[in-house]
């Protein structure tokens, strides 16, 4: 067939649009949000993971469900919230991320029906691809209640219907739920390890925009004995020590998920982010995971 008449045929027939759609999709930038109950929650969940897919070109946005305006020993609640927000700032300045804080009370989240729309514009907003949050039985009233938003979001982001003036998502994010302080019983092995031990030292610097957290709120409620370090280089070794290789320990029951995910290279792995998929949202196989995570081993 004649060229000419050949490439004539592809543009009535509309070949030429398929195609590029096509590769628009293959193409498309991929965009994972983070939603958590307290300013610093993400970062010390998702941090080290939220590092690399960023490293990688993703756009990340962190959201904190509420002000965090209880979470300190001193000052109004106006006050804390007003320092915490700033903290968040700071982050969103160190990580070039998307930070958003709602004004709900720290300890008095609900999963009411206004809640879960604001959510659901969240996610839709963000077109996320990657939807990750707290399980639904971590230990504070308002990271479990974060979860059941959540997962109430899950399969609503699809819904045209629901909160029509947000377009509706035409493809299902992957839902993941963060490791929490508990073990999940029914189901003790994470679904994904992710190895953040070539951003240790990144994360920890993130942790440490949340001075108000990190070195007096939490060592106090937490009848800390530790002594917290009076220089820079101290605290990010402090930070280092307790809240990034102590959480990110690799546990009995992590080995043989590190070593699918990473094969030969599972030895070189120190320290990690574990994460267990969400049934509510889009299901997928190892070789969709390896698409959206694309650090692990083909």
């Amino acid at each position: 067939m004649n060229k000419i008449v050949h490439f004539i045929l592809v543009l009535l027939m509309g070949g030429i649009t398929i195609n590029m759609h096509a590769e628009d999709v293959t193409n498309k930038e991929k965009r994972v949000i983070v939603i958590c109950a307290h300013p610093d929650d993400a970062e010390l969940t998702t941090g080290g993971t939220s590092i690399l897919l960023s490293h990688l070109g993703y756009k990340i946005k962190f959201v904190s469900l509420t002000n965090g305006n209880k979470g300190h020993q001193e000052g109004t609640k106006n006050e804390i919230a007003i320092r915490r927000y700033n903290e968040a700032q700071e982050v969103k300045r160190r990580m070039n991320c998307a930070y958003e804080v709602l004004n709900n009370e720290d300890g008095e989240l609900e999963a009411n029906l206004k809640n879960r729309m604001e959510v659901i514009r969240l996610i839709r907003e963000w077109k996320a691809d990657i939807v990750i949050t707290h399980p639904s039985y971590d230990y504070h009233p308002d990271h479990r209640n974060t979860s059941l938003l959540v997962q109430d979001a899950a399969f609503l982001v699809n819904v045209p219907k629901i909160l029509p003036e947000v377009p509706a998502l035409r493809e299902s994010p992957l839902f993941l739920y963060t490791r929490g302080r508990y073990v999940n019983r029914q189901k003790p092995h994470p679904d994904i390890v992710v190895d953040i031990t070539p951003v240790v030292r990144e994360k920890a610097y993130l942790i440490d925009a949340h001075a108000s957290q990190i070195y007096e709120w939490l060592p106090w409620i937490n009848r800390s004995k530790e002594i917290i370090p009076d220089t820079q280089e101290g605290k990010i070794e402090y930070i280092l020590k307790e809240y990034v290789l102590k959480r990110g320990e690799i546990k009995e029951n992590d080995k043989p998920v590190v070593e699918k995910w990473y094969g030969s290279r599972a030895k070189e792995v120190k320290a990690i982010e574990a994460f267990e998929i969400c049934e509510f949202g889009r299901s997928v196989d190892d070789q969709d995971i390896r698409e959206l995570f694309p650090m692990f081993s083909k």
